[in-house]
């Protein structure tokens, strides 16, 4: 089983770029500081992650989240292996990315929500019963 979950804070700004097919993919790639549990001197206090993924999952992530918002991941990880210009073999270890949360407090989730109600999206009634509900 290849499966992993984490709760940080972005880096950076993620990058939206899409595929050069003829039917172009969202990719958006950034990076996830996570704390340590426990902090030992001398040692780093967060480990740094890089993330991609893909379509709609990949949008959703460019366009909510920025540099320093709470995020929480779940995917796989996977390794990748090339030979770059000068013959040297390189490995690269990243975070494939199928879901996104989000989990900053309750000011970053309220700026979110105003921007996510925007865009065709609305708040629930949490005061209604299960009996009016449409379905």
């Amino acid at each position: 089983m290849n499966k992993v979950q984490l709760i940080g804070r972005l880096t950076r700004d993620p990058e939206l770029k899409y595929t050069q097919s003829t039917e172009p993919v969202a990719v958006t790639r950034f990076s996830v500081a996570v704390n340590r549990k426990y902090k030992r001197d001398g040692e780093p206090d967060a480990d740094f992650f890089n993330c991609i993924t893909f379509g709609k999952t990949a949008e959703f992530v460019s366009k909510y989240f920025s540099k320093g918002k709470m995020i929480g991941v779940a995917g796989s990880i996977r390794n990748n292996s090339w030979t770059d210009n000068n013959g040297q073999k390189r490995i690269s270890t990243e975070i494939l990315v199928d879901e996104v949360e989000f989990c900053g407090s309750k000011t970053e989730e309220k700026n979110t929500q105003e921007a996510v109600q925007g865009d065709d999206y609305y708040t629930v009634d949490e005061n209604i019963d299960d009996d009016n509900l449409p379905f």
